[in-house]
């Protein structure tokens, strides 16, 4: 059953998703819906990554909760900043994290968060995923900011992923 469906639920969702996309539950609509939710993830499967190990899905709420409140708490710090830009320009500039977390299922959340949390922008990362660079709107202490970064996302990143 794993050959023909290697990811069931992606399967279920692009089927659905093509339904909803074109607001029609027609025989055609749900053929080709079906063909696609069979045949998309069959030609990807080399692409997945593999299984995902969650080590303490505990962690994976708490984490949810700070990146909210993070990123409600950026919203307004960002949003003042670029209305008193006149007066206190940012402090705009790029800073180099250095890294300890090294799953790429790991890595790529945390290029997510860094995309969702407004005031920050995921620029490079080193190709031993030593290093991130990363460029931050209004910073005032470069090793304050990297420990906040390093506790607040890639540690609980860590008890998740590895």
């Amino acid at each position: 059953m794993k050959r023909l469906f290697p990811a069931p639920w992606l399967s279920l969702s692009l089927w659905l998703l093509w339904l909803v996309l074109n607001l029609s539950m027609s025989p055609g609509n749900l053929l080709l819906g079906a063909m696609l939710g069979f045949c998309a993830p069959l030609m990807m499967r080399k692409l997945r990554p593999l299984p995902i190990r969650i080590r303490r899905p505990g962690v994976i709420l708490h984490l949810f909760l700070v990146v909210g409140r993070d990123v409600l708490l950026s919203n307004l710090v960002v949003a003042w900043g670029v209305l008193n830009a006149s007066r206190r320009p940012p402090r705009s500039k790029f800073i180099k994290v250095p890294l300890d977390l090294r799953d790429a299922n790991g890595l790529a959340t945390l290029a997510m968060i860094c995309t969702v949390v407004p005031g920050t922008v995921w620029s490079e990362l080193a190709l031993d995923r030593s290093i991130l660079l990363l460029h931050v709107f209004d910073l005032e202490d470069d090793a304050l900011f990297i420990e906040h970064f390093k506790t607040t996302y890639e540690r609980p990143l860590m008890e998740i992923f590895e």
